[in-house]
């Protein structure tokens, strides 16, 4: 075909119902831009390839985004997901999503344990009870994918444990959640190469301080975002130190490391939220301009690709944990301060405080909530022992009054027989 046709361009000259050379040069140009800045937004792919049969892989956040994808490429392969969400067992959207992804990865080991990153009770419910277990219970992957962001222009909330909404999801409750599973990270058998992942943002570049709380004064949503990844960033870094400190029994090596990975800009949930600033009119101006988002921000699988490199790269057996891995590769880390070990124990030592202030609130507004329960109960088990009574006395009046009649009108009827 191209040939016949370059016959008759050269013979005949160029088909008229055909757009000029000029007009094909442009739009040709064009397409290879859009497809090459297409190509370029959408980042790394992870060529890193494991037999993930047989591992357990524990994940946060795995409904949705970035973390739905990292589920649906890990089960593919074969490992036993076990999703941390704050949906009930019962629940419609979470059943449909696992009957979902088992169909579609052929993997029936698909699980979900209810934790939600809003309760530090709930948090702590989870994981004493994964760690309450002997022998214990194989753990091969951490990846906390969880997270939340207040959109631009909303204002300040905070979670039932009376925390900030985006420090508490984004990163006390991981906090809380690796400081309880530190025994069973552990306890892995040595030639268990254990990886505990944890998603971050380039935001983190921009966060303030971490020396002193973000007062609600000086508080915004991105500020308190960037904090919150901030915080996890240097989290990280000590929680690697915290555990090459231990001495096994064995006097191996420790076998888990720590990743701290940045997936890039991703059309996630989250950004649309924010983005669209989490208005109805956002979303009709997000959908109007969707085609530069499509070109300039990754897709959740994209995003995905460098979680699977940290999960599934060889060579990092190899190194220490504690590393910053972009676009399927180690980085440096942009902040100087994530190794700082001062602001590192500061945030250790102010995290443990604050978890056990409103763990003890949480528990005594519990007791509380119990005690006017079973005090309601009570109160229903009185009125409905009252109500026995009243009904058993009504029902011996009642009986009592027949009775009267009775001889009444037994003594009627002899009378009418008298005067007859």
């Amino acid at each position: 075909m191209p040939i016949p046709f370059l016959a008759s361009v050269l013979m005949d000259g160029w088909p008229s119902w055909l757009p000029g050379p000029w007009t094909l040069t442009k739009a040709g140009s064009a397409l290879g831009a859009i497809a090459v800045t297409k190509i370029y937004a959408s980042g790394a792919t992870c060529t890193a390839e494991r037999n993930m049969h047989g591992r357990v892989v524990m994940i946060t956040g795995g409904t949705s985004g970035i973390g739905a994808a990292t589920v649906y490429e890990l089960a593919k392969r074969g490992a036993q997901i076990i999703l941390l969400t704050h949906h009930e067992h019962n629940d419609a959207f979470l059943v449909d999503f696992i009957d979902d992804m088992r169909e579609r990865t052929n993997n029936q080991l698909i699980y979900a344990e209810q934790v939600d990153l809003r309760s530090l009770h709930s948090v702590r419910k989870f994981a004493t009870k994964w760690v309450d277990n002997a022998p214990p219970r194989r753990l091969d992957t951490i990846v906390l994918c969880g997270s939340t962001l207040t959109p631009p222009g909303k204002s300040r909330t905070e979670t039932p444990d009376g925390v900030e909404s985006t420090w508490q999801v984004n990163f006390l409750s991981n906090f809380h959640l690796l400081g309880i599973l530190s025994p069973a990270i552990r306890a892995q058998p040595f030639d268990r190469d254990v990886r505990i992942i944890i998603p971050t943002c380039s935001a983190y570049i921009r966060s303030p301080s971490l020396d002193k709380a973000l007062d609600k004064k000086d508080w915004s949503p991105g500020k308190a975002y960037a904090r919150s990844k901030m915080a996890m960033m240097v989290f990280g870094k000590a929680y690697q130190k915290h555990l090459d400190a231990y001495k096994r029994p064995d006097e191996l090596p420790m076998n888990a490391r720590v990743f701290l990975v940045d997936p890039g800009y991703s059309r996630t949930p989250g950004m649309r939220r924010w983005l669209t600033r989490g208005t109805v009119w956002g979303l009709i101006v997000y959908l109007f301009l969707y085609v530069f988002s499509w070109l300039f921000l990754k897709s959740a699988r994209m995003g995905a690709q460098s979680i699977l490199w940290a999960v599934m790269e060889g060579s990092l057996v190899r190194d220490k944990g504690g590393k910053v891995v972009k676009e399927c590769m180690v980085v440096d880390c942009a902040r100087k301060d994530v190794d700082d070990e001062a602001i590192a124990k500061k945030l250790w030592e102010s995290s443990d405080k604050l978890i056990e202030e409103k763990e003890k609130d949480a528990a005594a507004k519990r007791a509380r909530a119990k005690k006017r329960e079973m005090e309601k109960e009570e109160d229903k088990k009185e009125r409905e022992r009252v109500e026995e009574i009243e009904a058993l006395v009504n029902t011996i009046k009642k009986g009592k009054q027949k009775d009267k009649e009775k001889p009444k009108s037994g003594k009627k009827a002899k009378n009418g027989e008298k005067t007859a």
